[in-house]
């Protein structure tokens, strides 16, 4: 199992929000880049980055930033957060983000993600964020009648990377990863999960790998880390020994 250390994307700062509110946002370092070389330090092998503001508006918006955190560290990148056209696939694809985050594209544009992933293999990602089992994009802001799972089939032999499922209800709140949810769709489908949201503590990761789903691949830590909550080479160790 993966472990996605999160720089969210607000402003050019790191911050980490509850339940995708905006104005419930907590800086924790106003040096990406930094924070990126920290989390190389620690011995995290992926970096997962999202543009906050960009979600909203639809287009990257944190450019600046994301370039310093390419520039900083060796590390593969994923980056979500208002990629949802072909352009800025490429684009991000060039500047050498490792892996593109489609989340609205994905419910909105499905034969955008499909293009994408035939045309970059193993290059593209499916971001599904839920609300009671529903897929919400925008940023959050808006809920579909779509449950997550039925997204989730939509692609599955599109060539896609991977899914990144995140209980939005649980995001930033420290309340534990919803891992009934992610077992349950890494069960449904054959493309690689990566869980997010509410991780809180190491408890979490071992409760991911006790469920002993093999499609469960990774799990995005944001807030615990951040708080300090969870010791990057104590979790590092736990999942090494898998």
């Amino acid at each position: 199992m993966i472990l996605f250390p999160a720089i969210d994307l607000k402003d050019g700062a790191c911050v980490r929000l509850k339940r995708g509110e905006m104005d419930e946002a907590t800086i924790f370092n106003t040096d990406p880049a930094a924070q990126a070389r920290a989390f190389v330090e620690a011995g995290f092998e992926w970096l997962h980055c999202v543009d906050l503001n960009g979600a909203f508006a639809g287009r990257s918006a944190n450019a600046p930033a994301i370039r310093a955190i390419r520039a900083a560290i060796e590390l593969p990148i994923q980056l979500g957060g208002g990629i949802r056209d072909r352009a800025g696939i490429e684009g991000w694809l060039e500047a050498g983000i490792t892996r593109v985050i489609l989340g609205t594209a994905a419910l909105r544009n499905p034969a955008l993600v499909k293009e994408a992933a035939r045309a970059h293999p193993g290059r593209i990602a499916v971001g599904i964020d839920a609300k009671a089992g529903k897929v919400a994009v925008e940023g959050w802001a808006e809920t579909s009648e779509l449950e997550a799972v039925e997204l989730a089939r939509r692609f599955e032999d599109a060539g896609v990377a991977a899914i990144i499922f995140t209980d939005i209800a649980r995001d930033g709140m420290l309340q534990g990863v919803n891992v009934g949810a992610t077992a349950a769709l890494a069960n449904s489908v054959r493309i690689p999960v990566i869980a997010s949201g509410g991780v809180a503590g190491i408890g979490d990761i071992e409760a991911l790998l006790a469920a002993n789903e093999p499609n469960i691949a990774g799990v995005v830590i944001g807030r615990a880390l951040y708080d300090g909550r969870i010791d990057p080479a104590a979790a590092l160790a736990r999942v090494k020994v898998r």
